[in-house]
């Protein structure tokens, strides 16, 4: 199946398309053949860099790389970035010639990292190190230095500081490109490098006592009393920019967050840091295009996917709902305002950008665009049950309509495959319908029929019955009947065969969607099947003990650092967390919920895309994965999502009513939810230990509904 014409494979709009990661890598070309006898040597294709122990500070637009002890050294990703330029990609400093002993470096905000260094000074036999060296990065290139001396005596030494850059396209770098670097030239108190479009320049405060320009070095010649500290500020700025539009740039000063912020009390002391930096991680992924500053939406993740991908996007915009409806609005606007408007060749009016995904070993690939078009009508229609303004929905309204229409001309014998393929030749050339795409476009279907009834467009009786009649095709042949009962098939082969696999895409069943005075949808599974599913989902051959494998462990393909072959991906684990509990089926959901919260705790609250789906042992730590993007949008936005559902809140603002149904089981003990937003006004509640809520702050104007 070639990948629709309308973006490359997976790529992000507003960001250079990354090739570093093996899921969005495309095929080899056409007759390309492996070397051998009479065939030329084929260079080896450069290693992809890996992260998993970077440290990753991101500030949309903006974002710096290093390894735990600070220094860059211009080796895979280091670097400061800026608009997908490594504006700088070496800051090495040595201290009296030495570099520091590392001994911490971590984050302390998603934009923010601290890096702490010993130096002991030369001659000095005392064995505890009298200097400590500490580096305060921000994402937007500023660093500073701070030189203390804790020792009895002063210390007189040089500080050098080498810099250099390549101003090299995030995208071939983190193919494993290494461009050369530049000559610099002294500048005031600095460097300047001048590349073919960009320029660069770091800056120091107090000025250098000497710029060396053709080793790149800065040095200060220091001499530090007892008990004293010396500091100096170090500054990166990119100047120039390519010609066409200006790129996105990131959330402006004076332009809030465009959700609330919650604070999270519980009898598990691991869901508050969880929450809290799950959100100041999707903070540093927001963009805005540069003429509607305040349409904030996030993009990917970082540093792989550091742009705009429509469904990536969505999601996040989703499962932050409970926080208010900004975000969504943003990004739909956005996204309203790249869609498909006019018929053309080899495209589908309505349709959103988006490319293909791998699928992993046992299945077809996935389309992001059918995925963010049916995601389109969903979420504009559940935060206009969370409290959108009226008037905000009437203006989205048309690209919903859109996407509908997209929905319409794109089935295949009653079911949905790729929506960016034109209809002749999905005619001619079928391909499988994956499960959850199914699952997608009947929750669109239903959406898209309560905003028309809503807003008095035609239409909504004809969604509503062909998602009925979907619902008859999936349970009829969507249903495979095994020893244990049965299972859903992930899919239909264009033939008609059901597909076995078992993988996690499968959650998406589990997600009907928001509904009128609260409820759910009806789901394309029965009561009976659902039930099935939750035992399938927490059983070991998909719950690694961390969360849900993307793939059964008894697969023959399985691999537990496979995208979509086996590794954990936090968004389905969340999803699956939220849509059992809503189902009745809690204690799977506390099964998955404690895994994801065990494997949180291991990367300090900070859940990357993906980690490996290796089974939980004692005594170890998860897996990292070495291309996660760390942040991720949907890993943030889920792990988040996960801990809000648990208190079941569940509103209606324009039929007045809010239900609030929690978790029965209460696996976090006591939860208690502020500062959460619900027709636009604070929304608080709380959970006891035995699963009975409390509305402690709601508009006067929602009806409260308890079930």
């Amino acid at each position: 199946m070639r990948p629709p014409q309308a973006m490359p494979a997976e790529s992000v709009l507003g960001a250079p398309r990354p090739v570093g990661r093996p899921d969005l890598v495309p095929p080899a070309a056409p007759g390309s053949a492996p070397a051998g006898p009479g065939r030329p040597t084929v260079p080896p294709r450069p290693q992809p860099p890996a992260v998993h122990h970077a440290v990753i500070c991101v500030n949309a637009p903006a974002m710096a790389a290093s390894g735990p002890d600070g220094q860059l050294r211009g080796q895979g990703l280091h670097g400061f970035y800026r608009n997908g330029v490594r504006a700088l990609a070496r800051m090495e400093l040595r201290l009296g010639g030495m570099e520091p002993l590392p001994l911490q470096g971590a984050l302390t905000s998603t934009a923010q990292a601290r890096f702490l260094g010993a130096v002991r000074v030369p001659g000095d036999l005392d064995p505890d190190p009298a200097l400590t060296v500490e580096r305060l990065r921000h994402a937007d290139g500023v660093e500073t230095v701070v030189v203390r001396n804790t020792g009895p005596r002063p210390a007189r030494l040089p500080l050098e500081i080498a810099v250099g850059t390549d101003l090299g396209p995030v995208a071939e770098i983190a193919a494993g490109h290494r461009p050369p670097d530049l000559p610099g030239q002294v500048q005031s108190a600095g460097l300047r490098w001048t590349g073919p479009v960009h320029s660069a320049v770091v800056s120091a405060k107090p000025s250098p006592h000497a710029v060396l320009a053709g080793a790149g070095v800065l040095r200060w010649d220091l001499e530090v009393q007892p008990g004293a500290r010396w500091s100096v500020e170090l500054r990166t700025e990119l100047e120039g920019a390519p010609t066409g539009p200006r790129p996105p740039g990131g959330r402006g000063t004076g332009v809030p967050l465009p959700w609330s912020e919650p604070e999270v009390r519980s009898d598990d002391s691991r869901a508050a840091p969880l929450v809290s930096r799950s959100l100041d991680a999707l903070g540093g992924l927001l963009f805005a295009d540069p003429d509607r500053p305040t349409d904030l939406y996030p993009a990917s993740g970082a540093p792989w996917r550091f742009g705009l991908a429509p469904a990536d996007a969505l999601w996040a915009a989703r499962l932050t709902l409970p926080l208010g409806t900004r975000l969504a609005a943003g990004t739909l606007r956005a996204l309203a305002r790249r869609q498909q408007l006019a018929p053309a060749p080899g495209r589908t009016e309505g349709l959103l950008p988006g490319g293909l995904r791998h699928g992993g070993p046992e299945l077809p690939p996935t389309c992001t665009a059918t995925e963010a078009t049916l995601l389109f009508v969903t979420v504009l229609a559940e935060a206009w049950r969370w409290g959108l303004p009226r008037a905000e929905v009437t203006e989205l309204l048309p690209a919903a309509e859109r996407a509908l229409a997209a929905l319409r001309d794109g089935l295949v014998d009653g079911f949905v495959t790729d929506l960016s393929r034109p209809a002749e030749e999905r005619s001619a050339h079928p391909v499988a319908a994956r499960a959850e795409v199914q699952a997608q476009a009947h929750r669109a279907a239903l959406h898209g029929a309560e905003l028309l009834e809503a807003f008095g467009r035609p239409g909504a009786e004809g969604w509503r019955s062909w998602a009925a009649g979907l619902r008859g095709r999936f349970r009829e042949r969507f249903w495979i009947d095994d020893l244990s009962g049965g299972r859903p098939a992930a899919g239909l082969a264009p033939g008609g065969q059901p597909l076995p696999a078992l993988a996690s895409c499968l959650v998406h069943l589990l997600d009907p969607g928001l509904a009128a005075d609260g409820g759910r949808h009806e789901s394309l599974l029965d009561r009976e099947q659902t039930r099935l599913l939750a035992q399938r989902l927490v059983a070991p051959e998909l719950d690694s003990g961390w969360g849900l494998r993307t793939l059964s462990a008894k697969s023959p393909r399985f691999n537990p650092l496979g995208h979509r072959g086996g590794a954990v991906r936090v968004h389905e684990t969340a999803l699956a967390i939220a849509g059992l509990a809503e189902a009745g089926h809690e204690n799977e959901a506390g099964t998955l919920l404690e895994g994801l919260l065990a494997a949180a705790a291991h990367f300090e609250g900070r859940l990357p895309e993906m980690y490996a789906g290796e089974q939980r042992t004692p005594g170890c730590p998860p897996v990292p994965h070495p291309a996660a993007c760390r942040p991720a949008a949907v890993s943030a936005a889920g792990a988040a999502h996960a801990v809000f559902a648990l208190a079941g809140v569940r509103p209606d603002v324009p039929g007045g009513r809010v239900l609030v149904r929690p978790a029965s089981t209460a696996p976090l003990g006591e939860l208690e939810l502020t500062g959460l937003r619900v027709a636009g006004e604070p929304f608080s509640v709380r959970v006891s230990r035995i699963g009975v809520a409390m509305v402690e702050e709601a508009s006067a104007d929602l009806q409260l509904v308890a079930r």
